[in-house]
């Protein structure tokens, strides 16, 4: 998989050996919106510092570019809990940066 493209908006996130690509494309973020709520909404909740780590999991796993079956929900999740919030924040700020401005 390529490296990320700040370029696109898109941020890497490691899990296990792997660098993977967050991409907030047009998809990716309407699946986060269903199942999340309104992206506003998560985005004061990430302001206010509310986010619960199941809605960090859920965005991140929406917006993995190029996902495969190898590739667990659980995986991305202990991924984060691994690394640490202080670790992911940046990829969190990219996106969340993304769904405000747009490209």
């Amino acid at each position: 998989m390529s490296a990320a493209n700040a370029l696109r908006g898109e941020a890497a996130l490691r899990v296990g050996a792997r660098s993977l690509v967050l991409r907030p494309s047009f998809a990716a973020l309407v699946a986060a919106e269903e199942e999340l709520g309104p992206l506003f909404a998560l985005v004061e909740r990430a302001a206010d510092g509310r986010l619960a780590l199941g809605e960090l999991a859920a965005l991140f796993w929406h917006c993995v570019r190029g996902r495969d079956e190898t590739l667990t929900r659980e995986a991305v999740g202990e991924a984060l809990v691994e690394q640490g919030l202080a670790a992911v924040t940046p990829a969190l700020r990219v996106l969340l940066g993304q769904i405000l401005q747009g490209r």
